[in-house]
């Protein structure tokens, strides 16, 4: 395993958020995508283009903090209790499999472990006591 990091979701306002947090904590943005900048950015609504798909901000400490805009038309609604994520990066996706199968029997998955196009395997769910895990298996470059 190679990391553990908040995941936070937004009603919209990702990007003012982590504005703040940078002024907070400093540095820069390792990653911004936006709605718009996807391979599907066609099937996006135009209001919701400039959104936050993800957005990252290493911390001092070697962990990063990361986001979204909740996208209703995207498939997620912000709700009390999905704004919150423990992501984990894996080592590989042997890794990955093994703790999503542990980890998410009994709970709701939301989205099974697959081959993403932003160059990773993914998976997104919650477990049986209602904790949201995110599992993210970076390709070499």
């Amino acid at each position: 395993m190679k990391a553990v990091n908040p995941y936070l979701n937004f009603p919209g306002n990702a990007e003012e958020a982590f504005t703040f947090y940078r002024s907070v904590f400093g540095g820069e943005f390792a990653m911004l995508q936006r709605f718009g900048d996807t391979p599907a950015a066609e099937h996006v609504p135009a209001a919701d283009r400039k959104r936050i798909m993800h957005i990252a901000l290493p911390l001092a400490n070697g962990s990063v903090l990361m986001a979204s805009d909740a996208c209703g038309p995207m498939g997620s609604n912000l709700i009390i209790g999905n704004n919150n994520y423990i992501s984990v990066a894996t080592d590989s996706e042997a890794e990955t499999d093994k703790l999503f199968a542990g980890l998410s029997a009994g709970g709701r998955i939301e989205m099974a472990p697959q081959k993403m196009f932003w160059g990773a395997y993914f998976t997104s769910f919650a477990d049986r006591f209602g904790v949201q895990w995110m599992l993210n298996h970076e390709y070499p470059r």
